[in-house]
């Protein structure tokens, strides 16, 4: 078939993909007017993890599931705007990985308002300025991220969702590899680069800086200076790609948390965050998970934290399977809180993307 006719071919499918876009669009205003009536959340986790599932399995192709993902998350994205127009709080500034991850998560139609640490983040969403927030909350090489612990005991805002981002670490630079006599990033980021650097620039000198972006704003300044930071930052900043892919592990993923004043629905696939702590006492810990197992509850992660309010006093942080309105995770949180000092239900949410 000639190429001319090809494309006439395709600008008549464009001219009914724009018309079902609309269509689509003017359900999606009769959806905002019943949430906005009922003063329901605008962003439904539970029915964007629905949507995306029942494409995947319909999904023929040639359109890879990642290909038709991407779509969806702008027209879902250009949704929003049209309900209510969405600000999505983050750790900032501009370019770092949670800005990726709250891209990933809400597309380009909403507006993103950069904090400069994640107690502000919080902060942002408390007060009403952003509609949710973006944080980190654990890495799969350097553990968890202990402010964002923190700052889960005392608010009220509750885990909606989850973003999991595969780290890519890059070496950027104004000047070539051989010139290079500094490196700035952020600690953890050194961390999980380190095989890397020790092999390719073992006498460069490491500056810790607060963010990768950061290390991203100085390096685009200096003479002999590189960063290690995300393509986004190169494309931000004006930076060459130096060197790509420098992170020691290639299972290199970092989980984010989504967090608002509104729970998810349940899935049927969910997880459910709680905070806990105890008395100090000989197996105090093993009492407290035996509900978990009695109820045939299986427990993903447990972490300590120091409460800063005592000595030797820790509040314990638990993933679990399975959504808080089920009958049998209601049971063991009722359990649990009659043998514990304190008990808090951190959200429920989609387990999966």
């Amino acid at each position: 078939m000639p190429l001319k006719k090809i494309r006439r071919h395709i600008d008549a499918i464009d001219k009914e993909i724009l018309k079902l876009l609309n269509k689509r669009a003017n359900k999606i205003l009769a959806i905002g007017r019943l949430k906005k009536a009922r003063r329901a959340s605008i962003y439904a986790p539970a029915r964007e993890k629905e949507i995306l599932a029942r494409l995947a399995r319909e999904n023929k192709g040639p359109l890879t599931h990642e290909g038709l993902k991407a779509i969806y998350r702008e027209i879902m994205s250009a949704s929003f705007s049209l309900e209510k127009p969405l600000a999505i709080a983050y750790l900032g500034p501009r370019a770092t990985f949670t800005h990726l991850a709250a891209m990933k998560r809400f597309g380009a139609c909403v507006t993103y308002l950069p904090c400069n640490n994640i107690g502000d983040v919080f902060l942002e969403v408390e007060k009403d300025n952003a509609d949710y927030g973006v944080i980190p909350i654990e890495n799969s090489i350097e553990g968890a991220v202990s402010h964002t612990l923190d700052m889960l005991v005392d608010s009220d805002l509750k885990i909606c969702a989850q973003i999991m981002l595969d780290i890519t670490h890059n070496l950027l630079s104004r000047g070539a590899k051989d010139g290079i006599r500094r490196i700035y990033s952020n600690p953890q980021v050194f961390g999980q680069c380190r095989l890397w650097i020790e092999s390719n620039l073992p006498k460069a000198d490491l500056v810790e800086v607060s963010s990768t972006t950061r290390a991203a704003q100085i390096a685009a300044k200096e003479k002999n200076a590189a960063c290690i930071a995300s393509l986004l930052a190169a494309k931000e900043y004006g930076l060459k790609v130096i060197a790509r892919d420098i992170e020691d592990s290639p299972h290199n993923i970092t989980r984010f948390l989504v967090i608002g004043k509104f729970e998810s629905e349940p899935t049927g696939e969910d997880k459910t965050s709680i905070m806990f702590s105890i008395k100090d006492r000989v197996g105090a810990l093993h009492e407290m998970l035996m509900p978990f197992k009695k109820h045939g509850i299986n427990l993903t992660k447990i972490e300590s934290r120091p409460s800063k309010r005592r000595a030797w006093d820790y509040f314990f942080f638990v993933d679990l399977l399975g959504h808080r309105s089920q009958k049998g995770i209601q049971k063991a949180l009722a359990e649990l809180e009659e043998k514990c000092k304190f008990l808090k239900v951190l959200g429920s949410y989609p387990m999966t993307e």
